[in-house]
């Protein structure tokens, strides 16, 4: 990106020719899209320009974190992964290495909290803490701590930190459970 912006700088005072990606990076810009050249390097995205820059900048900070001493954060931002599957793999993984268990007959298994991400002093033993989900066409009541009916204007509102944990499947808990599919939409 520095090199792109470093480029086409140069570029708009006549120092370097505008070359076509050069020329595609402005129109982008203008259009408030993520240049393709950016793109191609960074993760999937459907935000626009101003939007997704923002978000990147949270990814970094938030990825800092982690790299500062190389523990689990007391909640992870679960939406925040290029690949959120992976990080759930690694709980079942992790899991089942501690426990001298098959890894096949490992599942998750989640819990809603009633805590915001700022009430967390520590990670948890097994599993993690994680936030950034939001729920459609309903919304999840923190009071009774059940599915509800979504409130007028509020399209998307956010989850509460959710506990997630692996468990064998013969200990896999299966009554009033509503097993809710989860759409990565950015």
């Amino acid at each position: 990106m520095k090199r792109s912006l470093k480029e086409l700088d140069l570029g708009l005072k006549g120092e370097l020719t505008i070359s076509n990606e050069m020329e595609g990076t402005m129109n982008s810009l203008f259009l408030d899209k993520v240049p393709d050249n950016w793109s191609a390097r960074a993760y999937p995205s459907m935000l626009p320009m101003g939007s997704w820059f923002a978000d990147l900048q949270i990814r970094i900070k938030e990825l800092e974190g982690w790299v500062t001493d190389f523990t689990l954060p007391n909640v992870v931002w679960l939406a925040g992964f290029f690949n959120p599957q992976s990080f759930l793999t690694a709980i079942e993984q992790s899991t089942a290495r501690k426990n001298e268990w098959p890894l096949d007959r490992m599942v998750l298994s989640v819990d809603v909290t009633k805590k915001a991400k700022d009430d967390f002093n520590s990670a948890p033993r097994e599993g993690a803490y994680v936030h950034g989900l939001f729920m459609e066409g309903a919304r999840w009541d923190a009071q009774t701590g059940v599915i509800a009916d979504s409130r007028l204007k509020e399209l998307t509102p956010p989850m509460p930190v959710i506990f997630i944990k692996a468990v064998t499947v013969d200990r896999q808990e299966t009554k009033n459970i509503y097993d809710c599919p989860v759409h990565k939409t950015r």
